[in-house]
Protein backbone atom coordinates (compact mmCIF):
# COMPACT_ATOMS: atom_id res chain seq x y z
CA UNK A 1 0.00 0.00 0.00
CA UNK A 2 1.06 3.48 -0.39
CA UNK A 3 1.61 5.92 2.20
CA UNK A 4 -0.96 7.49 4.22
CA UNK A 5 -0.39 9.67 6.64
CA UNK A 6 -0.40 7.64 10.00
CA UNK A 7 -3.59 8.76 11.86
CA UNK A 8 -5.90 8.47 8.79
CA UNK A 9 -3.44 5.44 7.56
CA UNK A 10 -4.64 3.49 11.11
CA UNK A 11 -8.63 4.63 10.54
CA UNK A 12 -8.13 3.05 6.84
CA UNK A 13 -6.94 -0.10 8.18
CA UNK A 14 -9.31 -0.17 10.80
CA UNK A 15 -12.08 0.35 8.36
CA UNK A 16 -10.85 -1.76 5.70
CA UNK A 17 -10.00 -4.89 8.40
CA UNK A 18 -12.99 -4.36 10.47
CA UNK A 19 -11.35 -4.68 13.15
CA UNK A 20 -12.77 -2.12 15.29
CA UNK A 21 -16.21 -3.02 16.56
CA UNK A 22 -17.70 0.19 17.34
CA UNK A 23 -16.99 1.64 13.76
CA UNK A 24 -17.11 -1.51 11.56
CA UNK A 25 -21.01 -1.70 12.04
CA UNK A 26 -21.06 1.82 10.66
CA UNK A 27 -18.55 2.65 8.42
CA UNK A 28 -17.73 -0.66 6.66
CA UNK A 29 -19.98 -0.39 3.58
CA UNK A 30 -18.18 2.96 2.99
CA UNK A 31 -15.19 1.30 2.65
CA UNK A 32 -16.56 -1.04 -0.61
CA UNK A 33 -16.12 0.42 -4.01
CA UNK A 34 -18.34 2.82 -5.23
CA UNK A 35 -19.88 1.46 -8.66
CA UNK A 36 -20.28 4.94 -10.52
CA UNK A 37 -19.31 8.37 -10.07
CA UNK A 38 -15.92 7.90 -8.88
CA UNK A 39 -12.45 8.55 -10.64
CA UNK A 40 -9.56 7.37 -8.51
CA UNK A 41 -5.67 6.88 -10.22
CA UNK A 42 -2.83 5.67 -8.86
CA UNK A 43 -0.79 6.92 -11.80
CA UNK A 44 0.37 3.85 -13.12
CA UNK A 45 1.64 5.41 -15.84
CA UNK A 46 5.18 4.45 -18.57
CA UNK A 47 5.65 7.69 -18.77
CA UNK A 48 4.93 11.11 -20.51
CA UNK A 49 3.51 10.05 -24.33
CA UNK A 50 1.74 6.58 -22.22
CA UNK A 51 -1.67 5.96 -24.47
CA UNK A 52 -2.91 5.32 -21.27
CA UNK A 53 -2.67 8.47 -20.61
CA UNK A 54 -5.12 10.33 -22.88
CA UNK A 55 -7.29 8.01 -22.87
CA UNK A 56 -8.18 8.39 -19.37
CA UNK A 57 -8.91 11.89 -19.86
CA UNK A 58 -4.97 13.42 -18.88
CA UNK A 59 -2.91 15.90 -20.76
CA UNK A 60 0.55 16.73 -20.54
CA UNK A 61 1.18 20.60 -21.28
CA UNK A 62 3.39 21.02 -23.70
CA UNK A 63 1.87 24.75 -25.26
CA UNK A 64 3.39 27.83 -24.41
CA UNK A 65 1.85 30.76 -21.63
CA UNK A 66 0.97 30.92 -18.23
CA UNK A 67 1.12 31.09 -14.91
CA UNK A 68 5.47 31.30 -14.17
CA UNK A 69 7.74 32.93 -16.04
CA UNK A 70 6.92 34.69 -19.38
CA UNK A 71 8.86 32.82 -22.22
CA UNK A 72 9.05 29.32 -20.23
CA UNK A 73 8.56 26.12 -21.42
CA UNK A 74 6.76 23.63 -20.55
CA UNK A 75 8.29 19.82 -22.17
CA UNK A 76 6.53 16.58 -21.83
CA UNK A 77 9.86 15.42 -20.64
CA UNK A 78 9.41 17.18 -17.14
CA UNK A 79 6.26 14.73 -16.67
CA UNK A 80 7.14 11.15 -15.11
CA UNK A 81 5.81 8.46 -13.07
CA UNK A 82 8.87 7.15 -10.93
CA UNK A 83 8.48 5.24 -8.16
CA UNK A 84 8.76 7.70 -5.35
CA UNK A 85 9.19 6.21 -1.45
CA UNK A 86 7.93 2.77 -2.69
CA UNK A 87 4.84 4.00 -4.53
CA UNK A 88 4.18 4.59 -7.68
CA UNK A 89 3.67 8.35 -8.91
CA UNK A 90 3.45 11.57 -10.93
CA UNK A 91 6.20 13.54 -10.92
CA UNK A 92 6.16 17.70 -12.31
CA UNK A 93 9.54 18.72 -12.31
CA UNK A 94 10.37 22.39 -12.70
CA UNK A 95 14.03 24.23 -13.53
CA UNK A 96 15.92 27.76 -14.19
CA UNK A 97 18.57 29.18 -15.05
CA UNK A 98 17.66 32.91 -14.46
CA UNK A 99 16.28 33.72 -17.78
CA UNK A 100 13.31 32.95 -19.61
CA UNK A 101 14.99 30.70 -22.27
CA UNK A 102 16.43 28.51 -19.43
CA UNK A 103 12.97 28.15 -17.50
CA UNK A 104 10.79 25.31 -18.00
CA UNK A 105 7.75 24.05 -15.76
CA UNK A 106 5.29 21.42 -15.68
CA UNK A 107 1.55 20.48 -15.42
CA UNK A 108 -0.47 17.39 -15.51
CA UNK A 109 -4.80 18.13 -15.76
CA UNK A 110 -7.49 16.71 -16.37
CA UNK A 111 -10.68 17.10 -18.48
CA UNK A 112 -13.54 19.44 -17.21
CA UNK A 113 -16.26 17.44 -16.05
CA UNK A 114 -15.89 17.58 -12.18
CA UNK A 115 -18.05 20.35 -9.63
CA UNK A 116 -19.44 19.01 -5.89
CA UNK A 117 -18.25 16.40 -4.10
CA UNK A 118 -14.74 15.74 -2.70
CA UNK A 119 -11.17 15.44 -3.89
CA UNK A 120 -8.31 14.11 -2.52
CA UNK A 121 -4.60 13.54 -3.15
CA UNK A 122 -1.81 12.45 -1.57
CA UNK A 123 1.53 15.47 -2.31
CA UNK A 124 5.27 15.65 -1.76
CA UNK A 125 6.04 19.36 -1.30
CA UNK A 126 9.78 20.07 -1.80
CA UNK A 127 11.41 22.77 0.37
CA UNK A 128 14.65 22.50 -1.87
CA UNK A 129 15.71 21.60 -5.21
CA UNK A 130 17.41 18.29 -6.53
CA UNK A 131 19.88 19.96 -7.65
CA UNK A 132 21.69 23.39 -7.81
CA UNK A 133 21.21 26.54 -5.71
CA UNK A 134 17.94 27.40 -3.29
CA UNK A 135 15.85 30.31 -3.18
CA UNK A 136 13.49 30.49 -6.02
CA UNK A 137 9.73 31.35 -5.91
CA UNK A 138 8.28 28.06 -6.25
CA UNK A 139 4.56 27.51 -7.01
CA UNK A 140 3.67 23.78 -6.31
CA UNK A 141 -0.17 22.72 -6.56
CA UNK A 142 -3.08 20.77 -6.31
CA UNK A 143 -5.82 22.14 -7.58
CA UNK A 144 -9.52 22.80 -10.09
CA UNK A 145 -10.13 25.63 -12.50
CA UNK A 146 -12.82 26.99 -15.11
CA UNK A 147 -11.67 28.65 -18.01
CA UNK A 148 -11.83 32.58 -17.81
CA UNK A 149 -14.28 33.05 -20.83
CA UNK A 150 -13.60 36.79 -20.12
CA UNK A 151 -12.66 39.58 -17.54
CA UNK A 152 -14.03 38.80 -14.64
CA UNK A 153 -16.17 36.04 -15.80
CA UNK A 154 -18.68 35.40 -12.92
CA UNK A 155 -18.42 31.58 -14.07
CA UNK A 156 -15.17 30.94 -13.56
CA UNK A 157 -14.08 28.69 -10.45
CA UNK A 158 -10.88 28.19 -8.74
CA UNK A 159 -9.58 26.21 -6.22
CA UNK A 160 -6.62 26.01 -5.46
CA UNK A 161 -3.70 24.56 -2.32
CA UNK A 162 -0.68 26.37 -3.23
CA UNK A 163 2.74 26.01 -1.50
CA UNK A 164 5.49 28.51 -2.02
CA UNK A 165 8.27 26.97 -0.23
CA UNK A 166 10.38 30.03 -0.69
CA UNK A 167 7.46 32.92 -0.48
CA UNK A 168 6.73 34.91 -3.41
CA UNK A 169 3.83 37.34 -4.48
CA UNK A 170 5.45 40.00 -1.68
CA UNK A 171 5.55 37.13 1.10
CA UNK A 172 8.47 35.28 2.93
CA UNK A 173 8.01 31.32 2.79
CA UNK A 174 7.19 29.17 3.42
CA UNK A 175 3.86 29.50 2.82
CA UNK A 176 0.71 27.31 2.40
CA UNK A 177 -2.32 28.70 1.05
CA UNK A 178 -6.02 27.50 0.36
CA UNK A 179 -7.39 29.79 -2.35
CA UNK A 180 -10.87 30.00 -3.71
CA UNK A 181 -11.89 32.18 -6.67
CA UNK A 182 -14.95 33.81 -7.60
CA UNK A 183 -13.32 35.51 -10.71
CA UNK A 184 -10.42 38.19 -12.21
CA UNK A 185 -9.33 40.77 -14.23
CA UNK A 186 -5.92 39.68 -16.06
CA UNK A 187 -5.65 43.33 -17.28
CA UNK A 188 -5.29 45.76 -15.51
CA UNK A 189 -5.38 42.90 -12.69
CA UNK A 190 -7.81 42.83 -10.00
CA UNK A 191 -8.73 39.47 -8.39
CA UNK A 192 -12.30 38.54 -6.58
CA UNK A 193 -11.22 35.47 -3.99
CA UNK A 194 -10.64 34.48 -0.78
CA UNK A 195 -7.66 32.97 0.87
CA UNK A 196 -6.67 31.26 4.20
CA UNK A 197 -2.79 30.18 4.81
CA UNK A 198 0.18 28.06 7.03
CA UNK A 199 3.29 30.19 7.51
CA UNK A 200 5.69 26.81 7.74
CA UNK A 201 7.55 23.76 6.04
CA UNK A 202 5.16 21.49 4.37
CA UNK A 203 7.75 19.59 3.05
CA UNK A 204 7.50 15.87 2.81
CA UNK A 205 4.41 13.95 1.33
CA UNK A 206 0.69 15.12 2.93
CA UNK A 207 -2.99 14.04 3.18
CA UNK A 208 -4.59 17.25 0.73
CA UNK A 209 -8.62 16.98 0.79
CA UNK A 210 -11.22 19.90 -0.41
CA UNK A 211 -14.83 19.35 -0.64
CA UNK A 212 -17.02 21.41 -2.30
CA UNK A 213 -20.83 21.18 -0.94
CA UNK A 214 -23.67 22.96 0.71
CA UNK A 215 -22.42 26.06 -0.57
CA UNK A 216 -19.01 25.73 1.06
CA UNK A 217 -15.72 24.63 0.34
CA UNK A 218 -13.33 23.16 3.19
CA UNK A 219 -10.42 22.50 2.73
CA UNK A 220 -8.19 19.17 4.96
CA UNK A 221 -4.66 18.86 5.18
CA UNK A 222 -3.59 15.50 6.72
CA UNK A 223 -6.69 15.01 8.09
CA UNK A 224 -7.16 18.78 9.87
CA UNK A 225 -9.77 21.34 8.43
CA UNK A 226 -7.86 24.38 7.61
CA UNK A 227 -9.95 26.92 5.80
CA UNK A 228 -14.00 26.84 5.13
CA UNK A 229 -14.64 29.59 1.62
CA UNK A 230 -18.67 30.25 0.95
CA UNK A 231 -20.48 32.91 -0.42
CA UNK A 232 -19.80 33.99 -3.60
CA UNK A 233 -16.83 31.93 -4.03
CA UNK A 234 -18.17 28.66 -4.31
CA UNK A 235 -17.77 28.00 -7.90
CA UNK A 236 -20.56 27.51 -10.65
CA UNK A 237 -19.78 25.67 -12.87
CA UNK A 238 -17.79 22.03 -13.80
CA UNK A 239 -13.68 22.30 -13.18
CA UNK A 240 -10.84 20.57 -14.55
CA UNK A 241 -8.26 18.31 -12.28
CA UNK A 242 -5.01 20.14 -12.07
CA UNK A 243 -1.63 19.65 -10.85
CA UNK A 244 1.71 21.99 -11.50
CA UNK A 245 4.87 23.05 -10.85
CA UNK A 246 6.00 26.96 -11.51
CA UNK A 247 7.99 29.93 -10.83
CA UNK A 248 6.74 33.17 -9.99
CA UNK A 249 9.54 34.85 -10.88
CA UNK A 250 12.98 34.28 -11.74
CA UNK A 251 14.40 37.57 -8.85
CA UNK A 252 15.47 35.64 -6.10
CA UNK A 253 17.66 33.22 -8.75
CA UNK A 254 21.50 32.72 -7.52
CA UNK A 255 23.06 31.17 -10.32
CA UNK A 256 23.33 27.99 -12.44
CA UNK A 257 20.81 26.09 -13.11
CA UNK A 258 18.07 25.09 -10.19
CA UNK A 259 15.70 21.91 -10.43
CA UNK A 260 12.56 20.88 -8.44
CA UNK A 261 10.28 17.97 -8.14
CA UNK A 262 6.98 17.47 -6.46
CA UNK A 263 5.31 14.11 -6.68
CA UNK A 264 1.76 13.19 -6.26
CA UNK A 265 0.74 9.75 -5.02
CA UNK A 266 -2.87 9.02 -6.38
CA UNK A 267 -6.04 10.71 -7.19
CA UNK A 268 -9.62 10.53 -5.70
CA UNK A 269 -12.58 12.22 -6.52
CA UNK A 270 -16.33 11.48 -5.18
CA UNK A 271 -19.27 12.85 -6.96
CA UNK A 272 -22.13 14.57 -4.78
CA UNK A 273 -20.61 13.58 -1.53
CA UNK A 274 -18.66 14.85 1.10
CA UNK A 275 -16.32 12.38 2.77
CA UNK A 276 -14.26 13.11 6.32
CA UNK A 277 -10.62 12.24 5.85
CA UNK A 278 -10.90 8.73 7.56
CA UNK A 279 -13.85 8.14 5.15
CA UNK A 280 -11.80 9.07 2.13
CA UNK A 281 -8.78 6.94 3.40
CA UNK A 282 -10.93 4.23 3.34
CA UNK A 283 -12.16 4.25 0.03
CA UNK A 284 -8.64 4.23 -1.55
CA UNK A 285 -7.20 2.00 0.89
CA UNK A 286 -10.19 -0.49 -0.62
CA UNK A 287 -9.17 0.51 -4.21
CA UNK A 288 -5.57 -0.34 -3.46
CA UNK A 289 -6.53 -3.73 -1.66
CA UNK A 290 -8.55 -4.77 -4.60
CA UNK A 291 -5.89 -4.04 -7.13
CA UNK A 292 -7.66 -1.06 -8.76
CA UNK A 293 -5.19 1.19 -10.30
CA UNK A 294 -7.61 3.06 -11.97
CA UNK A 295 -11.45 3.99 -12.56
CA UNK A 296 -13.09 6.60 -14.11
CA UNK A 297 -16.74 6.64 -14.02
CA UNK A 298 -17.83 10.73 -13.63
CA UNK A 299 -20.16 11.66 -15.91
CA UNK A 300 -21.37 8.21 -16.30
CA UNK A 301 -25.59 9.48 -15.86
CA UNK A 302 -25.66 6.49 -13.54
CA UNK A 303 -26.64 6.70 -9.84
CA UNK A 304 -24.50 6.08 -6.92
CA UNK A 305 -26.08 4.24 -3.94
CA UNK A 306 -25.49 6.65 -1.12
CA UNK A 307 -23.06 5.00 1.85
CA UNK A 308 -24.38 4.18 4.97
CA UNK A 309 -21.69 6.62 6.65
CA UNK A 310 -21.96 9.18 9.13
CA UNK A 311 -24.95 11.73 9.34
CA UNK A 312 -22.71 14.14 8.77
CA UNK A 313 -22.02 12.85 4.89
CA UNK A 314 -25.23 11.08 3.78
CA UNK A 315 -27.13 14.20 3.59
CA UNK A 316 -24.86 16.40 1.50
CA UNK A 317 -25.93 13.38 -1.32
CA UNK A 318 -28.17 16.10 -3.43
CA UNK A 319 -31.43 14.81 -4.33
CA UNK A 320 -30.71 16.43 -7.93
CA UNK A 321 -28.82 13.76 -9.11
CA UNK A 322 -31.57 11.16 -8.90
CA UNK A 323 -33.94 12.80 -10.81
CA UNK A 324 -36.53 10.21 -11.48
CA UNK A 325 -37.81 9.70 -8.01
CA UNK A 326 -40.67 11.19 -7.02
CA UNK A 327 -42.12 13.57 -6.81
CA UNK A 328 -43.53 14.80 -10.13
CA UNK A 329 -43.00 18.21 -11.33
CA UNK A 330 -46.88 18.79 -11.58
CA UNK A 331 -48.66 21.74 -13.06
CA UNK A 332 -45.78 24.04 -12.56
CA UNK A 333 -43.96 22.64 -15.42
CA UNK A 334 -46.42 24.26 -17.77
CA UNK A 335 -45.00 28.28 -16.91
CA UNK A 336 -41.85 27.27 -15.81
CA UNK A 337 -39.26 28.99 -18.26
CA UNK A 338 -36.41 26.88 -19.42
CA UNK A 339 -33.31 27.25 -17.79
CA UNK A 340 -31.03 29.49 -19.67
CA UNK A 341 -26.83 29.34 -18.29
CA UNK A 342 -26.52 32.75 -18.65
CA UNK A 343 -30.19 34.21 -16.14
CA UNK A 344 -29.72 34.87 -12.79
CA UNK A 345 -32.12 32.91 -10.76
CA UNK A 346 -33.08 33.81 -7.40
CA UNK A 347 -33.93 31.46 -4.40
CA UNK A 348 -37.59 30.17 -5.11
CA UNK A 349 -37.40 30.70 -8.38
CA UNK A 350 -38.48 27.64 -10.79
CA UNK A 351 -37.20 26.59 -14.13
CA UNK A 352 -37.91 23.38 -16.65
CA UNK A 353 -33.97 21.34 -17.41
CA UNK A 354 -33.15 18.27 -18.73
CA UNK A 355 -29.74 17.45 -17.22
CA UNK A 356 -26.78 17.05 -19.52
CA UNK A 357 -24.74 13.59 -19.51
CA UNK A 358 -21.77 14.74 -18.39
CA UNK A 359 -22.33 17.78 -16.57
CA UNK A 360 -21.51 20.04 -19.34
CA UNK A 361 -24.52 22.67 -20.62
CA UNK A 362 -25.18 22.20 -24.29
CA UNK A 363 -24.02 18.92 -24.38
CA UNK A 364 -25.02 14.93 -25.07
CA UNK A 365 -28.51 15.08 -22.82
CA UNK A 366 -29.08 12.54 -19.59
CA UNK A 367 -32.36 11.12 -21.35
CA UNK A 368 -33.64 11.63 -17.86
CA UNK A 369 -36.68 14.09 -19.92
CA UNK A 370 -37.67 17.27 -19.01
CA UNK A 371 -37.69 17.95 -14.68
CA UNK A 372 -38.75 21.33 -12.72
CA UNK A 373 -36.18 22.37 -10.63
CA UNK A 374 -36.39 25.51 -7.92
CA UNK A 375 -33.63 27.59 -7.23
CA UNK A 376 -32.19 26.74 -3.28
CA UNK A 377 -30.26 30.56 -3.61
CA UNK A 378 -28.76 32.80 -5.90
CA UNK A 379 -27.36 31.06 -9.16
CA UNK A 380 -25.79 31.63 -12.50
CA UNK A 381 -24.27 29.36 -14.49
CA UNK A 382 -25.20 26.11 -12.53
CA UNK A 383 -26.56 23.54 -14.34
CA UNK A 384 -29.71 21.83 -12.58
CA UNK A 385 -28.93 18.09 -11.47
CA UNK A 386 -25.74 18.63 -11.49
CA UNK A 387 -25.28 21.22 -8.23
CA UNK A 388 -26.84 21.53 -5.42
CA UNK A 389 -27.81 25.61 -6.09
CA UNK A 390 -31.08 23.20 -7.53
CA UNK A 391 -33.93 21.56 -6.04
CA UNK A 392 -35.26 18.70 -8.45
CA UNK A 393 -39.47 18.82 -8.14
CA UNK A 394 -39.66 15.91 -10.18
CA UNK A 395 -40.17 15.15 -13.72
CA UNK A 396 -42.72 17.13 -15.84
Amino acid sequence: MKRLSAGIAATAAALAAGTVAAVASTAAPAVALAPCQVLFDDFSYSGPSDSLISQRGWTVRTNSGGPGVPGASWPASNVSFPTVDGAKSLQLQAATDGTAGGTSQSEFFHQRKFFEGTYAARVKFADTPVSGNDGDHLVETFFTITPLNAAMDPNYGEIDFEYLPNGGWGEQGPIFYQTTWETYRPEPWEAVNTHTAQRQSFGGWHDLIFTVSGGHVKYYVDGALVADHSGIYYPETPMSINFNLWFIDTAAHSGGMSTYRQQVDYLYHTVNEALTPAETAARVAAFRSAGTTHTDTVGTGGTCPTPPVSPSVSPTVSPSVSPTVNPTGGPGCSTAPFWNINSVYLAGNTVRHQRSANGVPGGPPSGDGVHLWRARWWTQGSEPGWTQQWEDLGRC
